[in-house]
């Protein structure tokens, strides 16, 4: 057999599987919930750990590669266009055969067989460690016994009063832990360090690192292999995303905004964490990492799992302060809302005013345009997967909350 024709049969058989994959992957649930129990922490416990001995990140790198390859590509199509229309009419009236045309034409047809082979490889690796996940069991299903809670019937099951308690369960929270952190003369909360289980002196990454593994003790598939997490170069361009961290399927990382205030990095970090062990919906990671936040023994990583999850309660109870008047006035006289201090107003940012300043004065494309490409971008692809309210499903995380808070005793 040439070997032509077996790069071919190769191709192809990748393609099939991973369209099969893909096809088995949405119409089996059981599937999928096999393959993260058995298959997927292989890539995190080999390709995660290869990629984890760099201290930068390389999926970023990744995606700056993709973006010039396919930059690239463009390029050579229209070079390749003039070579051949310069070709076509220089042999109107006889055949011309240069060797600057057939090297070029060799170069690229080499290259759109990288570019194929690049794009192949790209839709498997997706497909193993991204889409796959999308369409298995919910974490109320696994650990509460209710199957599909918080993902799309979830809604209007919870009453006004159980809302406000949750609130006002956090509010509380937020105002005694805003008086515990340290902070420098600004008023800046800084981080000095945790303190692991062995009794060393740890960064705010080891420190997520443990926790996310405590977590795991409690539920199972949280058990396991983890990886540091690492910031990434392009966190102005996250700013502008208003984006805190990312999980790469290319490279098995999580990686974190390193330019937003320094409260929203350790949730942040155990949210891109709980993508490695198979989490991709973004509600179930933001709850996942709320709990690993509150069960820690670090006031900071306390407080910011708190921060992250109360906007999301206190938007809830606003829209129904405002669609139900007289069910939300019942409730708040018989549980009056917690007001929140000052200091957790202030500490409840994601950028500061003078980052801000800075981002904006040196980027490239304009904020609002960025946040609006990449929200588009983000809502496209969920609904690609299968969540048909897109971005609107990261406000699920509060009836993950309140259906652990309600099953709290059997909550494990």
């Amino acid at each position: 057999m040439k070997k032509g024709k077996r790069r071919y049969k190769l191709f192809t058989g990748i393609a099939v599987v991973t369209v099969l994959l893909n096809v088995i992957a949405w119409n089996s649930t059981g599937f999928c919930d096999a393959y993260i129990a058995y298959v997927f922490p292989i890539w995190v416990n080999t390709y995660g750990r290869i990629t984890g001995l760099f201290p930068f990140s390389v999926g970023e790198w990744m995606i700056v590669a993709g973006l010039f390859t396919v930059l690239a590509a463009v390029v050579i199509a229209m070079i390749t266009v003039t070579v051949l229309a310069v070709h076509r009419f220089f042999a109107k009236e006889k055949p011309l055969r240069t060797e600057l045309y057939d090297k070029w034409m060799g170069f690229a047809g080499r290259f759109y067989t990288f570019f194929a082979w690049t794009t192949l490889l790209v839709c498997l690796v997706m497909t193993l460690n991204c889409f796959i996940l999308y369409h298995a069991s919910a974490f109320s299903e696994k650990y509460f016994g209710r199957a599909g809670e918080n993902r799309m019937d979830g809604a209007g099951k919870y009453s006004v009063d159980e809302l406000l308690v949750l609130y006002n369960g956090l509010a509380q929270r937020c105002n005694a832990l805003a008086a515990q952190v340290e902070r420098d003369e600004d008023g800046k909360v800084i981080y000095p360090g945790g303190i692991l289980e062995n009794g060393e002196i740890s960064d705010m990454q080891d420190k997520a690192v443990e926790i996310m593994r405590q977590l795991g003790e409690s539920y199972p598939q949280l058990d396991g292999y983890y990886p540091r997490p690492k910031p990434m170069t392009f966190s102005d361009f996250m700013c502008q995303q208003y984006m805190q961290g990312y999980y790469f399927p290319f490279s098995m990382e999580a990686n974190y905004n390193d330019v937003m205030y320094i409260l929203n990095k350790p949730a942040a970090m155990c949210h891109e964490l709980a993508h490695l062990r198979g989490y991709i919906f973004e509600d179930e990671a933001n709850f996942i990492s709320y709990l690993a936040c509150i069960r820690s023994d670090d006031i900071y990583f306390q407080y910011s799992g708190c921060l992250s999850v109360l906007p999301y309660v206190t938007n809830d109870l606003y829209v129904e302060m405002q669609s139900n008047p007289q069910a939300y006035g019942e409730a708040a006289d018989k549980n009056p809302p917690v007001r929140l201090s000052r200091q957790v107003y202030e500490d409840d940012v994601f950028v500061t005013e003078e980052e801000w300043e800075r981002i904006n004065g040196t980027a490239i494309l304009d904020t609002e345009l960025v946040d609006e490409l990449s929200d588009v971008f983000i809502d496209t692809t969920l609904k690609a997967n299968g969540v048909s309210d897109g971005m609107d499903s990261y406000s699920r995380v509060v009836e993950l909350l309140l259906l652990y808070h309600r099953e709290g005793s059997q909550a494990p």
